[in-house]
């Protein structure tokens, strides 16, 4: 699975829980399907994989917000990656406004190492594939 390290300061010593699917937000009546492309692209720097996409469904992480994930097998080079950035005040209260990358690192990795490293919320997707791989899907 490829994980995107979550960028800027509050998350740069941390691994466990650190990680996510590239994803972001959308407003209706934009459909997920496009958010999810076109937030890959803009997370990544890359369009999405060309191939046959599984429907993973949707789950809803802690801090309230749903996830929709589809999966596609591709050989993305995590080195291609050119993240996107965002601006944030750090220090805290400092007024000082600095720029961050959107994710700090991008990563293959296996099951098990992704329920390691992937934010809670998110973990059931690996469930998810798991099954449909399973499945002949």
């Amino acid at each position: 699975m490829l994980l995107a390290h979550m960028g800027g300061p509050l998350w740069e010593r941390r691994d466990a829980g650190a990680w996510s699917v590239p994803k972001g937000e959308y407003v209706p009546p934009e459909e997920a399907w496009d958010a999810a492309r076109r937030e890959f692209e803009e997370e990544l720097g890359l369009p999405p994989p060309e191939g046959r996409f599984l429907p993973l469904g949707e789950a809803r992480q802690s801090g309230g917000k749903v996830v929709t994930v589809w999966a596609v097998e591709s050989d993305l080079d995590p080195g291609r990656v050119v993240p996107g950035t965002f601006e944030m005040e750090w220090p805290r209260g400092s007024g000082v406004l600095r720029t961050f990358p959107e994710i700090d690192r991008v990563s293959w990795c296996g099951p098990q190492e992704a329920r390691i490293r992937m934010v809670t919320g998110q973990r059931v997707f690996l469930e998810r594939l798991a099954v449909r791989l399973a499945s002949g899907d």
